[in-house]
């Protein structure tokens, strides 16, 4: 069963940035059914430039999340559109503001609604994929007894100097449009919006991936068709002050620098217990698989399972690519079955 989005409401709500929230919305969506004792939840955090219902297609009955078995949650990040954002509350700004989200925030935010909402304490898993694996980082250094397990898909718990500079890059194609008045955008960015697609599709899949063209069996009749419409058009659907937010959350993530762990990164990492699934991809030109590699070192008794795809960091989102899902659902349902 599926519910509708709730909206849960968080007062004062003190943000890592300095600024205090009045009134933070939290939006999340539920899949199938909580049992009596509340052990079998699976919270599936949203990622860079995703709502709920673009990530959801992966729960289902045999596919890579079943709510048959589990009570699956998946909160909005703060940001992205449906909970507080820069479109939806004025009293959140951008980085030349001060202002901005982090993964602190947000699994503080998420805690706090499932304890008060749910009377949820642990976690079945955290399942994560790019920023949604960031926060499920962030929840196995944070509670480490609360979560049981942790699968964190392309993506890491801090980010590297290499991928700040994929993120640079963005956020300057956007701000390079003359919509950008320094603070806020005019108007719509039409320039910023075609440079920052094709810099994302770029680094998103892999140089394989483009030499063999799976993307011409969905439809596209060309490259440029591709770009516009596979990519340029899906983020034209959200506010560029949004896609802002959330590449200064992800410039940001660093799970030792919150005030639990006063900026001490390894002894983050040392503190998750959850059994934990790191699982990059092999040709993810952002999380790249050394990177991953080492940080599943940190972790005690990690699992490591690059997923062998020329489909890039899209490989951990494999919709409408049945071989990658195959082989994360194989590995999330041994890490269940843990």
């Amino acid at each position: 069963m599926t519910s509708d989005a709730q909206t849960y409401v968080i007062k004062d709500l003190a943000l890592q940035c300095g600024v205090t929230l009045p009134a933070a919305r939290l939006v999340y969506q539920t899949y199938g059914e909580l049992d009596s004792d509340r052990r079998n939840v699976i919270l599936y955090p949203t990622s860079y430039g995703a709502q709920h219902s673009d990530i959801d297609w992966l729960i289902g009955r045999d596919r890579i999340l079943d709510p048959t078995r589990y009570f699956i949650i998946i909160p909005n990040q703060l940001g992205n559109g449906l909970s507080t954002s820069p479109s939806n509350d004025d009293h959140c700004g951008l980085a030349e503001d001060g202002f901005w989200f982090t993964h602190y925030d947000n699994i503080r935010a998420q805690a706090q609604m499932l304890r008060e909402v749910f009377g949820i304490d642990t976690l079945a898993l955290v399942y994560g994929w790019s920023m949604g694996a960031q926060q499920a980082y962030y929840w196995g250094s944070h509670y480490p007894d609360r979560v049981e397990r942790l699968a964190a898909l392309c993506g890491t718990a801090k980010t590297t100097d290499h991928n700040k500079i994929f993120l640079w890059s963005l956020r300057s194609a956007l701000t390079a449009d003359p919509a950008w008045n320094g603070h806020r955008f005019t108007g719509v960015p039409d320039r910023g919006y075609q440079a920052y697609a094709r810099i994302y599709a770029s680094w998103a899949a892999s140089q394989a991936y483009y030499r063999e063209q799976p993307y011409l069996q969905f439809g596209y009749d060309s490259l440029e068709d591709y770009l516009q419409r596979g990519w340029e058009a899906n983020y034209r659907q959200r506010d560029p002050h949004n896609l802002i937010a959330m590449i200064d959350t992800w410039l940001r993530c660093d799970v030792g620098n919150t005030p639990v762990f006063e900026g001490d990164y390894a002894r983050a990492m040392s503190r998750i217990q959850a059994k934990t699934l790191v699982m990059p991809a092999s040709t993810d030109l952002y999380f790249t698989p050394d990177d991953c590699a080492a940080e599943a070192q940190l972790i005690a008794g990690a699992t490591y399972s690059p997923i062998p795809s020329i489909w890039g960091h899209r490989a951990g989102n494999p919709y409408q690519n049945a071989e990658d899902e195959a082989f994360i659902r194989q590995a999330v349902a041994t890490l269940l079955q843990s």
